[in-house]
């Protein structure tokens, strides 16, 4: 019998109840492995642009118009998956995102000069902008409120354990095979994932606030029914009243969930300018710097450990201290590890700062970046919301490429670190000062924003129930 559209299924506390089952484990393969190959897409680039740099085939500028055209797509990318994923559905929108990097990417191994390798580089960045969207918010969506702080958590060690393979494989790859063979291995691998991500379901949550409930019905009950092999489920607990009924994505920017927009936009913004107004380009600087392309690779795959080390003490944390304070943390050690880095002599001294600088960052990119921000925001608005935020991050880090060369020829590396230091400092501050806490409620309590919050205090979008939470 059909379910009419307004029939709530409660597939929120039905999915939160749920023990862990093989069916997590196949989602978080499924997701993984194309946020793997997004963000190896991504930081390839590094190594890639020290390379070309080196050998003539390209200059600082259009170093910058490569790295700018990588972010005016991703903006583009993130914006689109948000609109396309809350109107057609979560598997929609990862599908034709993986598609359209996989398939750039393999053109780009071809590119014949720099001028068409910054074209494709624009289309990579589409599809790269909308995986790093999608995915997230995906799996926030599947795993029980209990421990999605560890499930958010393994997936940002997956993805941020490419920052480290991508150092390690051009480490050997450029210097042995040439660059072109970053992308190309690249490309391949993603169209490998799209045909196996082919089997994965859409999210219920996804469709029951749509109203598509009969869908969501049939894998709730799919899903149910494999992790009840491992014994009688628990309960369902009613979930919290149905908030107000959908409305256009510019309901993001009026009270009460602007003041949730603006906290994931500054997120999303300081997250940029750490991995790509630093970590992207230090390989370039190092050159410039009087640094061999192979030498300045090996600081870099050193640095980049700190990638999924970072994202296992997010793990770690975000369950335990809570999202807000584990932002504020890591956004204030790595402002101080930041300024102490140019003053390091070359060898282990660099390297173990900037292992430790890179290890902050990620610890604020895995509890801020991919957990905090999706949490932030109702399942209607979920994908809308989190692309909000990416575009904005997106746009401030395309515009301030150029600005990272500027500081760079004017002061250096110490000038870039310590604008960036600046960044982190008002970050923490903003945090501390009007952040609220997320850990371990259901996503429709977490996003759940009453009317009256909006103007009516200080904090932003905070209830009673945060405060202590």
């Amino acid at each position: 019998m059909a379910r009419s559209a307004d029939i709530d299924i409660n597939a929120g506390a039905r999915l939160d109840r749920l023990p862990t089952c093989g069916f997590h484990w196949r989602i978080l393969a499924l997701i993984g492995a194309g946020m793997f190959l997004d963000a190896f897409d991504i930081y390839l680039a590094g190594g890639v642009l020290g390379a070309v740099l080196k050998d003539g085939w390209s200059t600082l500028e259009l170093n910058a118009a490569f790295v700018s055209a990588t972010f005016v797509g991703m903006t583009i990318g993130a914006w689109l998956s948000g609109i396309l994923g809350d109107r057609f559905g979560r598997r929609f929108s990862y599908q034709m995102n993986l598609a359209i990097f996989g398939l750039a990417s393999i053109a780009a191994a071809f590119a014949p000069n720099m001028m068409v390798l910054i074209v494709l580089r624009f289309i990579i960045g589409i599809g790269l902008g909308a995986e790093i969207v999608v995915g997230y918010a995906t799996l926030t969506e599947f795993v029980p409120a209990a421990s999605r702080g560890r499930w958010i958590g393994l997936l940002a060690v997956i993805t941020n354990f490419s920052l480290f393979a991508s150092s390690m494989v051009g480490l050997w790859v450029i210097p042995t095979l040439g660059w072109r063979y970053m992308f190309g291995l690249v490309g391949i691998l993603a169209m490998v994932v799209w045909i196996l991500r082919k089997s994965m379901p859409e999210s219920p949550r996804g469709l029951a606030a749509n109203g598509r409930a009969d869908e969501a019905e049939d894998i709730l009950s799919a899903i149910e029914a494999e992790a009840a092999r491992k014994g009688p489920l628990s309960a369902v607990v009613a979930s919290v009243p149905a908030q107000e009924s959908a409305g256009s994505v510019w309901r993001l920017f009026q009270p009460p969930y602007l003041a949730r927009t603006l906290l994931g936009s500054l997120l999303h913004i300081v997250v940029g300018f750490s991995l790509y107004g630093f970590i992207g380009w230090l390989p370039s600087f190092m050159v410039k710097g009087g640094h061999s392309v192979v030498s300045s690779l090996g600081y870099t795959s050193v640095m980049a450990l700190g990638g999924p080390v970072g994202s296992l003490i997010g793990l770690v944390l975000a369950d335990r201290l809570g999202r807000r304070l584990s932002i504020v943390g890591s956004s204030i050690a790595a402002a101080v590890l930041g300024l102490a880095y140019p003053h390091m002599a070359d060898g282990i001294a660099l390297a173990a700062v900037g292992f430790l600088l890179v290890t902050a960052i990620y610890v604020m990119l895995a509890t801020g970046f991919a957990m905090h921000v999706p949490e932030l925001f109702p399942t209607r608005y979920r994908l809308r919301g989190t692309a909000i935020c990416a575009t904005s991050g997106r746009i401030a880090t395309a515009l301030v490429q150029y600005v990272v060369v500027a500081i760079f020829a004017w002061q250096g590396l110490t000038g870039v670190l310590t604008t960036l230091a600046g960044i982190l400092v008002v970050q923490a501050g903003v945090f501390l000062v009007f952040g609220f806490e997320t850990r371990g409620r259901s996503l429709e309590d977490a996003s759940a924003v009453a009317e009256a919050e909006a103007g009516s205090r200080p904090s932003i979008a905070r209830r009673p129930a945060d405060i202590g939470a």
